[in-house]
């Protein structure tokens, strides 16, 4: 499985959803994992270097990479067909070496925010995604949502992206994300991510 991690909106939570999925995939499922690392901050290598700094052991691998490196990946990361790949990906559109990423991808994960411009760039996302691989599964995951607070524009938001793929239940903002490593996710967060994931890879877990 080739998973993807995108949306063009800079903030909305890819590198940090990733890392959560790869923790949840190995550490919960026991299923083998490699990250690629392709988002220009690095955040999920650094994060990965820091660990083995400290000599945890790691669950999966983290690859840095980018556009123009992966074509030559993909014999080597398909070659096991049970592995799990995971790329978080840059946040950007104009670069025509995201086409054989789009191309080898059979599932993307897109976070987005309820918010009129990352609502605009998560369609423009997603339009572009579905002509270079209209087959391809998508995910919506509505990311860091904020309590008690009403999104005028939520039911429009929804009945769009609907169009393009499904919407997992939101994912609360909490200050415990921001303590996740590359080998554990806080137990004060699995109560909350557990049914998304279940919810996204389930079937892909079965088959397995």
């Amino acid at each position: 499985m080739i998973c993807l991690f995108g949306n063009q909106k800079g903030g909305v939570g890819k590198s940090t959803l990733t890392v959560l999925s790869g923790n949840y995939l190995s550490l919960a499922k026991d299923w083998p994992v490699t990250i690629i690392d392709m988002d220009y901050q690095q955040s999920i290598s650094q994060k990965f270097e820091k660990a083995k700094v400290l000599e945890n052991e790691e669950p999966y691998d983290v690859l840095p990479a980018n556009l123009e490196s992966f074509p030559p990946l993909i014999p080597v990361l398909t070659k096991n067909k049970k592995d799990a790949i995971l790329i978080d990906l840059p946040g950007k559109l104009d670069d025509d070496g995201l086409i054989p990423v789009f191309k080898s991808a059979d599932l993307v994960i897109c976070p987005f925010a309820y918010d009129e411009f990352t609502f605009e760039s998560t369609v423009l996302f997603s339009v572009v995604l579905k002509k270079v691989n209209p087959n391809v599964e998508v995910v919506f995951i509505p990311n860091r949502i904020k309590a008690n607070v009403k999104f005028e524009i939520m039911s429009e938001v929804n009945e769009q992206l609907s169009k393009f793929g499904k919407i997992t239940t939101p994912i609360p903002d909490r200050i415990d994300f921001q303590r996740i490593t590359t080998f554990q996710t806080p137990l004060s967060l699995y109560g909350i991510i557990t049914p998304v994931f279940e919810d996204i890879f389930a079937d892909r877990l079965w088959k397995k």
